[in-house]
């Protein structure tokens, strides 16, 4: 019977029975998309699909209110209180609850009324018919979390006694061990939670599976990928089965790819209800009643090119009606005719630009927040910020930019993370010279990904000669006097230092802003600060650094062999004029006269951190401590964890992480290995490395060794300022935070918006339609749930193609690591064994002194941890990426550029960090999973 043909035979009213008012049964074509809470994510997914004329199978839906009037008087309320207080890592004590919960609800069984609710229901698609029951949840398949699988399915079930058992199983599968724990772990709440029961009329299918309508592996929309095996499709959705595999072009209808699997085994219905399992090619044969079958059996491919075409045709109808991807379950039962039984959100894509290209064609976006340490994303106002600095970037480098505040062409935004169009770059001969290589220090993985795509026909060389970069870089170079501030650093390095301090002068004035102004003068400052300010630092202070760089080079031309890597490498540790360097030797020197302080140890010894802080905004914590880190966030308060979202609290607003790192120095002894004492050292030894290079210099000739000692006082001037602009960007970013937080303040006393920091999940636009009298509370609500969303997302492209492909999950393997160890780009030389501590967030983390730092990236204001790890691994980065440099500060072991890193190790894990060769290995018996 097919899904019109039930409709006819429907009864007018298909919702059974109530009590107070409570409806228990829901027909299947009654179902719409928005009664999710009633009947479940199934449930509402397949009442859509029918909605839109999709081939669904007939059936009704046991509601949410029957699952909550059973469970009503059994006892839950102190196992949801219990769980409310279990944490995701007590697993003994969730499973405990979990089986508790399952005991009670199986033991409670289905009640009398709802039982005549069912029965009736079910009579109605004819006598002893072959039904799947299967479970709907209320958190079950939602764009957001797939929680397939979790649930209960029982197939093939025959009579009103069965299907009762079979629903009372399914409200107990709600309380697996697995369901919970994934609850626990996603934060949604266990008592919120319920469950409804689909009842649908059984497909006998000849053959059945799974489809994906975007490829899941490499991102590609346009791909779909269908999974397919002979019998019930449960053989390939749980796993039991090696399907076969079918890829097609949905634009073209072209099949791209076959790939025949074993299918050794195959899930059949048995006559009277149960299904059987067949198992092949020798394999014991078992099924639910313990029967017995085996078959002569050669591969053929199960789905003919008409039946491949067919499915992907209805992919593109379900996602179309979805307006998103979807995964989907369907069946061709023995007549032939196609059915869907099941369709959600693939939760595991990554989101496309949130605009499109106005040029046809394929682009290429490059993540520039992954290049910038920084993974997690950015708040609506932080990608606000951000698209104005943009803006005059691209308007100083004589780009077109209509309008400032949504970002110059080439910007875009992904998963609330800045991409940057870098289809020109591949497309032009002197672009794949260059930003390869700059990737190769700053993020090294991504220049392998960017070379990557070099023999891509869709990025094929077009643009052969400089002129039009030279066209966008000539007036950024004029205005700002670039070839002068070389020239000077050059030949008058003590004026190029005098012009820097100058320079910051002038920016700290041109960051004030009058007293007693409006909210609107404030919107206004914090454009003219990020759209014109804070930019203008840059190219006045970048050449500089770039000069110290460059004039290491010349000494490794100049000598050649005579000076090695690792030598040219020792001369930059120790490095003055480093802002952020300075800042974690002072935030040590405060820990040191703390430790000096008996009263002041024992006070920050003995109370929790959140005790520190409110006695630190109280102004209660002992004389020394109190004035330290006052006088640390007067000069580094505007720094932060993400500090290039200005949506992020800066720690002068929140001193958390300041306080937490301060108590974890303080249980670092003052010895020779002590932080400012490493420094110093580093400083030593590049003295005396310099010594030795410009000796070896003189045995050329005098000429010789003055150029030698020259570049090397360049290079350990000016190198160290390579932090410089990003403080200097930062200084902006922190005002124009504080701008909106009095622009916040206001509107949430208004009753705009809720509290203060919702200010940050608004744009400038939004800002100003709410002072003129909007109120944004849900607008707010929406962005603060996308935004948590996306802080949960682990996987984060370098780069992104606008088809949705992420290039780096289509690249082929390299050759396999030896087992237990893990390969990245070698960052600081040094060997390590020690304990691994992973590290996702550093905000009141713990880092034991001597332990192996693993972390996503990092950026300045992760470095205080620095001081007291043994040895640091970064899932991201390269060689002269911020953490590679500040690990070569202090002299600590690092490799960089390590995939899954915060996966595939765990906290606790003995490790060996080889900085030199770039390895990450375990103990044996203790590899990384």
């Amino acid at each position: 019977m097919d899904n019109q043909q039930y409709g006819k035979h429907r009864q007018e009213d298909s919702t059974g029975p109530d009590v107070n008012g409570q409806v228990f049964i829901r027909d299947i074509a009654d179902i719409r998309a928005d009664m999710l809470p009633e009947v479940g994510g199934k449930a509402a997914n397949l009442g859509e699909l029918n909605a839109a004329h999709l081939p669904v199978p007939p059936g009704f839906c046991l509601t949410t209110s029957a699952y909550r009037y059973a469970l009503s008087a059994i006892g839950m309320e102190e196992i949801f209180a219990l769980l409310q207080d279990a944490g995701a890592s007590d697993l003994d004590e969730l499973n405990r609850l979990a089986a508790r919960a399952r005991s009670l609800v199986l033991d409670a069984g289905v009640p009398t009324d709802v039982a005549e609710s069912v029965r009736a229901a079910y009579r109605k698609l004819g006598d002893a018919a072959p039904v799947a029951v299967r479970s709907s949840a209320t958190a079950e398949d939602l764009p957001f979390a797939s929680f397939a699988g979790q649930q209960d399915t029982f197939l093939n079930v025959v009579g009103e006694d069965a299907v009762l058992d079979a629903v009372s199983r399914c409200w107990a599968s709600l309380w697996t061990d697995r369901a919970v724990s994934y609850r626990t772990t996603n934060g949604i709440g266990h008592a919120t939670v319920t469950l409804a029961v689909v009842v649908q009329e059984m497909v006998d299918s000849a053959t059945a599976g799974v489809m994906f309508t975007a490829n899941p592996v490499t991102g590609r929309r346009r791909e779909a990928v269908i999974d397919a095996s002979p019998g019930l499709g449960e053989a390939v959705v749980s796993g039991a089965v090696n399907p076969d595999q079918y890829v097609v072009d949905t634009q073209s209808n072209a099949i791209l790819k076959r790939t025949l699997g074993d299918r050794q085994v195959e899930i059949r219905s048995l006559a009277g209800g149960g299904t059987e399992r067949i198992e092949r090619a020798g394999h014991t044969a078992a099924t639910e009643n313990h029967a017995a079958a085996t078959e002569n059996y050669s591969v053929q491919p199960c789905l003919s090119d008409d039946q491949i075409r067919a499915l992907a045709d209805l992919g593109r109808r379900v996602e179309a009606h979805y307006g998103a991807p979807q995964d989907t379950e369907w069946a061709i039962d023995s007549s032939g005719k196609l059915w869907l039984t099941q369709a959600r959100p693939i939760t595991t894509l990554y989101p496309l630009t949130s605009r499109v290209p106005a040029t046809p064609g394929a682009h290429a976006f490059l993540n520039f927040s992954l290049a910038q340490g920084l993974t997690r994303p950015l708040t609506p106002m932080g990608l606000a910020g951000i698209r104005l600095i943009a803006s005059s970037v691209a308007r100083r480098a004589a780009f077109d930019v209509p309008d400032p505040r949504s970002g110059p062409s080439p910007y875009y935004e992904a998963g609330q993370r800045i991409f940057f169009d870098f289809t020109s770059v591949l497309r032009s001969k002197v672009g794949r010279a260059i930003v390869p290589r700059i990737f190769d220090i700053m993020e090294a993985r991504s220049a392998a990904v960017i070379r990557g795509l070099f023999d891509d026909p869709r990025f094929a060389v077009a643009i052969k000669t400089p002129i039009r970069l030279i066209r966008h870089v000539a007036p950024v170079a004029a205005k700002y006097r670039v070839p002068e501030t070389v020239l000077r650093g050059l030949f008058r390095p003590e004026a190029a230092m005098k012009r820097q301090e100058q320079l910051g002068a002038e920016l700290h004035q041109a960051l004030r802003v009058p007293e007693g102004i409006t909210a609107h003068q404030r919107i206004a400052h914090v454009q003219r600060i990020l759209g014109e300010e804070v930019f203008a630092t840059v190219p006045q202070v970048l050449p500089l650094p770039v000069l110290g760089f460059a004039m290491l080079g010349l000494v490794r031309k100049v000598l050649g062999e005579q000076a090695p890597l690792d030598q040219l490498q020792t001369v930059i540790r120790g490095l003055p004029n480093n802002v952020t360097t300075e800042m974690d030797i002072a935030l040590w020197q405060l820990a040191r006269e703390i430790r000096e302080d008996p009263e002041a140890l024992a006070f920050l010894g003995y109370r929790t951190l959140e005790e520190l802080v409110q006695q630190f905004k109280g102004r209660e914590l002992p004389a020394v401590a109190q004035s330290g880190l006052e006088a640390f966030l007067r000069k580094y308060g505007h720094r932060a964890v993400a500090e290039i979202d200005l949506g992020m609290p800066r720690w002068s607003d929140d001193p958390t992480h300041i306080l937490g790192v301060v108590v974890n120095y303080l249980r670092l002894e003052h010895t020779s290995d002590a932080p400012d004492q490493q420094f110093a050292k580093a400083a030593r030894e590049a003295d005396e490395q310099v010594a030795r290079l410009v000796a070896r210099a003189r045995a050329k000739s005098p000429l010789h060794a003055k150029l030698v000692r020259t570049a090397l006082d360049r290079t350990r001037r000016f190198a160290g300022m390579r932090e410089l602009p990003k403080y200097n960007l930062v200084l902006g970013l922190a005002s124009a935070r504080e701008q909106l937080s009095l622009v916040g303040a206001e509107l949430a006393e208004a009753g705009r918006i809720e509290l203060a920091e919702d200010v940050f999940f608004l744009d400038l636009n939004e800002v100003e339609t709410a002072l003129a009298g909007n109120k944004l509370h849900q607008l707010v609500a929406d962005r603060r749930a996308d935004y948590a969303q996306e802080l949960r997302r682990r996987h984060i492209p370098r780069v992104l193609l606008s088809d949705g492909t992420e290039p780096e999950a289509t690249a082929a393997g390299g050759s396999p690591a030896s087992p237990g160890a893990l390969s990245g780009s070698p960052a600081s030389a040094g060997v390590i064994t020690a304990p691994a501590r992973v590290i996702l967030d550093p905000v009141g983390a713990h880092l034991e002194p001597g332990e192996i730092l693993v972390a996503p990236s990092t950026d300045p204001g992760w470095t205080p941890l620095f001081l007291t790890a043994g040895g640091l691994v970064m899932e991201m980065g390269g060689p002269n990426s911020h953490g590679a440099v500040v690990a070569r500060e202090y002299g600590i072991p690092a490799v960089v550029g390590v995939p899954d890193a915060t996966l595939r190790i765990s906290s606790g894990q003995i490790i060996t960090v080889d900085g030199a060769a770039g390895t990450v290995t375990t103990t044996p018996g203790d590899a990384p999973g």
